[in-house]
């Protein structure tokens, strides 16, 4: 026990040796960055600006909004400064914060990702009783509901991984603190503690998955229902996003969590890394939003709006 060294931070992973392929995927990730925040700020304040926005559904999807903008922001920022300064050391408390904000903006997702599926099932199956089901008292404690279940699990998770000094190697064959590679580095109990709540998770999450299949399949008999063919491409037309956001999203929790980290490449765990931290925070606003030609308008309205704004204060100056 005296040889072994009190890990204090972790080297984080640098993808390619040369500082010209830094710089590109600094640039790269920045550009995805910047996009993301785009659309999804875009998103949020067309949503509040615009009173006609002002439903259930509208309400989840500013929350799904805010939550992209908060998960992308966890990992990608501190990647883009290490590969502009060549820094890659992260400090023991900077990758716990990673960890406890990462889960919990994720499982906040995910969480509301339930909820917006059943106000889609109340709205499609029970469309005379949608505004008894869905009043805004409801809506905001499933919010709220969906942001604490977040808060907690992550702290459960974040406690149980770092409640323990971490010893031997520090080093994370990974652009952020991932949660696979920083139990490889953990003590036995830790692990063992850790496996057991991610099984007690991915049986819930399997619950949940289960319980939206079966709404699904009664949603597209409702649908199969409607007797005008245009009603039922437009019902049908509002379901594949969001059964395909959910999909996109469990299957990224699930490659996060069960894909073996011991013989992956490199550019394997750059890809995979993608897949779960950046690609449903950038694909969520074209989703969601740019079908949709409420927000579209209610966007298109905005701009107009502060184009206006600022030059009618330039011809005043």
């Amino acid at each position: 026990m005296g040889n072994l060294s009190i890990i204090t931070e972790f080297l984080l992973m640098e993808f390619s040796s040369t500082r010209e392929m830094q710089v590109l995927h600094a640039l790269l990730f920045l550009l995805i960055y910047l996009a993301s925040l785009i659309g999804n700020f875009l998103t949020t304040a067309a949503i509040i600006t615009d009173s006609k926005l002002h439903g259930p559904m509208y309400f989840f999807l500013s929350n799904l909004s805010i939550l992209d903008i908060c998960t992308i922001s966890v990992t990608l920022p501190k990647f883009i400064v290490n590969s502009l300064s060549g820094f890659q050391s992260l400090s023991l408390i900077g990758c716990a914060a990673q960890i406890y904000f990462f889960l919990f903006f994720g499982t906040t997702e995910f969480a509301l990702l339930v909820v917006m599926f059943y106000d889609h099932f109340v709205a499609i199956c029970h469309p005379l009783h949608y505004g008894i089901i869905m009043t805004p008292v409801r809506c905001v404690w499933a919010a709220s509901g969906s942001w604490l279940s977040g808060l907690i699990y992550s702290a459960v998770h974040t406690g149980n991984m770092f409640h323990l000094p971490f010893s031997g190697s520090n080093v994370i064959h990974q652009f952020f603190c991932d949660i696979p590679h920083v139990l490889k580095v953990s003590a036995s109990d830790v692990f063992n503690t850790e496996f057991v709540l991610i099984v007690a998770s991915l049986c819930c999450f399997s619950f949940c998955f289960a319980f939206l299949i079966a709404s699904y399949v009664r949603i597209f008999y409702n649908v199969l229902k409607i007797p005008s063919v245009e009603g039922r491409y437009k019902a049908i037309s509002t379901c594949f996003p969001q059964l395909f956001i959910f999909m996109l999203f469990l299957i990224s929790i699930m490659i996060a969590v069960l894909r073996d980290t011991s013989d992956t490449s490199p550019i394997q765990n750059l890809l995979i890394a993608m897949a779960y931290t950046t690609v449903p925070p950038f694909m969520n606003p074209i989703i969601y939003s740019l079908r949709n030609q409420n927000v579209t308008v209610a966007m298109s309205k905005m701009v107009r709006k502060m184009f206006f704004v600022s030059q009618k204060r330039n011809v005043c100056h």
